[in-house]
């Protein structure tokens, strides 16, 4: 989870445990992820944490992309070229068999939600599914989207409200 705590310049990760009914013994998640990967909005599936950054290599702006974790420590990130675009590409989703990928994109400062889906190929060319101004997508397991809608007021954000779409 992302946080910011006292004793850290800004928000970092950091990871918790459950048990006995709640969570607990949180912990730094390190400089490797935080100072040489530079991972930003995270999404753990399985054992590859899929992040955006403005790290050097993507397309431009914030791009996606993704770690394995691998005998403790996280493999060199990959950006994912299928997705990523010249505009933020960022807050990535995936669905729970790993299918799916939902993200935010923000072109000219208004988000919107966009999904790939996994072949055999790899990440198809992505598709706009919730219009402009909604973004920070999830979907539970029913397959029901979850959003952040912004609203803006010349160029500036005044409100963000969650929705869900059926």
């Amino acid at each position: 989870f992302a946080s910011v705590r006292e004793g850290y310049v800004g928000p970092n990760l950091f990871t918790a445990r459950y048990a006995n009914g709640s969570w607990g013994g949180w912990a730094y998640a390190g400089d490797r992820l935080m100072k040489e990967i530079q991972a930003g909005e995270v999404h753990l599936h399985g054992d590859s944490l899929y992040f955006h950054s403005g790290r050097e290599g993507g397309k431009g702006g914030y791009d996606i992309w993704v770690t394995t974790r691998s005998g403790g420590t996280w493999t060199d990130p990959l950006p994912l070229t299928a997705v990523n675009s010249e505009a933020m590409d960022g807050f990535p989703f995936l669905t729970q068999d790993g299918s799916e990928l939902w993200f935010t994109r923000t072109y000219l400062g208004t988000p919107g939600i966009f999904r790939s889906v996994r072949t055999a190929a790899g990440w198809s060319e992505p598709e706009l599914v919730i219009s402009w101004f909604a973004g920070e997508p999830c979907l539970d397991a029913a397959g029901n989207v979850y959003f952040v809608h912004h609203y803006y007021v010349d160029g500036e954000m005044i409100e963000a409200d969650i929705y869900v779409a059926y």
